[in-house]
């Protein structure tokens, strides 16, 4: 829930996290200083009551009110996710079109009364988990509806059923992460998924935009938990069958998996499970040259060590995060098992870095408290990252953030274009100068996922206007390298230019198919993947 006066440790309605977590004025000022050109001082913290909130547009039938809510702080929670770009325009009050009501269904049969309500009624629907979107995921755009109905699944949070034969659990999609790890624990099991957001997202929203989380080699995304998918559509239930694997035909869970709740509402997901690690070690490698660091890189990816983190920090962010002061790149390597030490795979993958230049690295037994500072350093950074995002953004900073992937081949003269084009588009828009940061976040044998952030003063009351020109630039250079438009924070609406110029031409007409057959009022998500 949003925060409010008595509870100021909730939900932030216009920001990322906790209320109590943003940085305050002075801190904003200070980080503010770092940016030439940003304002004197922070923009005020935006107030629901000054929201132009008016009555619902629609309203659902006696037997449906017991699910539904009006209350304009909680449509004002619902209206976004928790990009720049909404941040920046709640901090200005704009926050695009308020939903009119919220729902919380608690069963099944409730998800289907509410779509075949908004069905008949014209009303969209926008399914909402934790809402920590930062691609315009969970917000309505346009006006072919006469209403929006937000449907929030997070009374749908329950551990169902475990099978411990199988190391696998039936979970309702709207567990927030820590309320699913917190049923987990007491059988000594995990899911150990991890994202960023992993305290603000669900598991629905997880495998609706196929979401990376913790793992940086083998089980980067969702998907490969996944063993089957529970979905209500206006069409009726969709349950695939409990598996380990099956070649027969095409997937139906690879149907729902990162369909951003266009094609269904998917409310239960069978997890494959893991035991709780118990051996983990931690290190990290500096680096003079970045294109060696990625050569080093590259070559653990291609071994058989499979770190769990492997996280490659090029200088500007080892600087910001703390990781490294003297303009070096810095590889955090991390390693787990719930059954063997890891010691020696550690030790591998550092001395295959050290063959690449590196320096340092000596290997430290981790449990959660490591003693290697830069990967302490790192992690502290990795938490706090978006909350300053928001106090840069309350100084008039625009902080862009986008992620992808390519090919080892592609990846340095993409690393190179992002700063050179995205740069100079930044400081084209602002008359700044711009900081781009990069750092690879999952890799495979075949390729990494690079992560940017962008971060420049903006022009006071232009920061959207500035942002589209910075996304335009970045657009433009991954499709012209191939790479993807996002490796793991989904397309929502923000990425559809790009998705649309990614995406066959045959599958797009298949998607639209789909979206006929399984939604044919078109009220699920509009303007998410397709028109």
């Amino acid at each position: 829930m949003p925060a409010t006066a008595t509870d100021p440790h909730a939900r932030s309605w216009w920001g990322w996290g906790y209320a109590d977590a943003h940085p305050d004025d002075a801190e904003c000022v200070a980080m503010g200083a770092l940016l030439p050109g940003t304002l004197a001082r922070p923009l005020p913290i935006p107030r629901v009551t000054d929201l132009p909130i008016g009555r619902p547009a629609a309203m659902p039938p006696p037997s449906l009110t017991h699910l539904i809510t009006a209350d304009p702080q909680a449509r004002a929670a619902h209206a976004m996710g928790k990009a720049y770009r909404d941040v920046i325009r709640a901090l200005h009050g704009r926050p695009g079109r308020i939903p009119d009501l919220v729902a919380q269904p608690t069963t099944d049969q409730d998800v289907a009364d509410l779509l075949d309500w908004a069905g008949e009624h014209g009303v969209a629907v926008i399914p909402f988990g934790g809402g920590s979107s930062v691609v315009g995921g969970v917000e309505y755009r346009g006006d072919t509806h006469h209403a929006v109905l937000s449907l929030d699944l997070t009374s749908m949070d329950r551990v169902l059923e475990i099978d411990t034969a199988s190391r696998s659990a039936r979970i309702q999609a709207g567990a927030l992460g820590p309320v699913l790890e917190a049923q987990l624990r007491p059988h000594g099991l995990t899911l150990r998924h991890f994202p960023q957001s992993f305290e603000f997202s669900t598991l629905g929203g997880w495998l609706a935009t196929r979401a990376g989380g913790h793992y940086a080699t083998l089980h980067t995304h969702i998907d490969d938990f996944v063993q089957s998918l529970h979905v209500v559509t206006p069409a009726g239930i969709s349950t695939s069958w409990r598996l380990p694997a099956s070649g027969a035909g095409p997937s139906p869970d690879r149907l729902f998996l990162g369909s951003e709740g266009t094609l269904g509402v998917i409310t239960e997901a069978w997890m494959r499970l893991q035991e709780r690690p118990r051996h983990k070690a931690s290190a990290s490698v500096a680096f003079a040259d970045l294109h060696r660091a990625l050569d080093a890189v590259r070559a653990i990816a291609q071994s058989d060590l499979a770190p769990a983190n492997c996280r490659l920090l090029d200088p500007g962010e080892a600087l910001l995060s703390g990781a490294s002061h003297d303009g070096s790149a810095v590889l955090v390597l991390g390693f787990e098992s719930a059954t063997a030490p890891v010691d020696d795979r550690l030790a591998a993958a550092v001395d295959l870095a050290r063959a690449h230049g590196g320096r340092g690295g000596a290997a430290a037994a981790d449990h959660d408290a490591p003693a290697d500072a830069a990967v302490g350093a790192w992690r502290s950074a990795f938490l706090r990252m978006p909350y300053l995002r928001d106090g840069l953004a309350r100084m008039g900073a625009v902080v862009e953030t986008f992620e992808t992937a390519a090919t080892w081949d592609t990846i340095p003269a993409l690393i190179d274009a992002v700063r050179n084009e995205v740069g100079a588009a930044a400081s084209k828009a602002t008359g700044h100068p711009a900081t781009i940061n990069c750092r690879l976040t999952h890799v495979y044998p075949d390729g990494a996922a690079p992560y940017f952030t962008v971060a420049v003063a903006g022009r006071p009351g232009d920061e959207v206007e500035v942002w589209d020109d910075i996304k335009a630039a970045a657009t433009d250079v991954l499709h012209r390298h191939r790479a993807t438009i996002t490796h793991h924070h989904a397309v929502g609406r923000d990425h559809r230019p790009g998705y649309d110029l990614q995406r066959p031409e045959p599958f797009a007409q298949a998607l639209h198919a789909a979206k006929d057959a399984l939604d044919p009022h078109r009220i699920l998500n509009p303007g998410v993947l397709l028109d």
